[in-house]
């Protein structure tokens, strides 16, 4: 939750006039680096999201980091959200399953949310990346350079920092885009949703 890609995207939000909530997951407060099952996960996120937006009585969205993604991404239509950010959306987990098959792809997490959805992926992201789809409204920006964590190379030609800004600036003018706050958010190196 206190990454820098977090608190670039919570800083970048709250210039656009955004309330902020973040989530810690309870496997995560508790130390443990294994997450609950699915179904823990998306009940933890419904009742904190229930009360935080019970609270605002606001038009809201979710966003997620890789499995906090997918947890956005199954509960958002329940909750009535405006449309999700995905930053780095694990598709398909690289590697084979036991008898050597493919590990099963998460597109149809994708397909399923039913609301506007946006992924920032990095390029170099071994989970793959998933495909536009505009009769779904799913739009997809990739970060030069980056990977899963939008971590570059040196032959990428960039700092780690400058693929980081551009994941929570992209991710926060499409939010804020979903919001009706865009106007707000100010940096002209933001762009535009409908350009991205």
């Amino acid at each position: 939750m206190d990454t820098p890609l977090f608190n670039a995207l919570a800083t970048a939000l709250a210039a656009g006039g955004a309330r902020i909530g973040r989530l810690e997951m309870p496997y995560r407060v508790a130390g443990r680096r294994a997450p609950d099952r699915a179904a823990r996960l998306d009940a933890v996120a419904l009742a904190a999201v229930s009360t935080h937006v019970a609270d605002t009585g606001r038009p809201f969205a979710l966003a997620g980091v890789s499995m906090g993604s997918r947890v956005a991404m199954r509960v958002a239509g329940p909750l009535g959200a405006r449309g999700v950010l995905a930053l780095g959306f694990p598709l398909r987990p690289p590697g084979r399953t036991a008898a050597g098959e493919p590990k099963p792809s998460r597109q149809h997490e994708l397909d399923e949310v039913g609301l506007p959805v946006l992924v920032v992926q990095g390029e170099r992201d071994p989970f793959g990346r998933p495909e536009p789809d505009a009769s779904r409204e799913r739009r997809l920006h990739l970060v030069r350079g980056g990977d899963h964590s939008f971590r570059t190379r040196v032959r990428d030609g960039r700092a780690p920092e400058e693929a980081v800004a551009e994941a929570a600036h992209v991710g926060a003018a499409y939010l804020l885009g979903l919001l009706g706050l865009l106007g707000l958010l100010g940096p002209p190196d933001v762009p535009h949703p409908a350009r991205i």
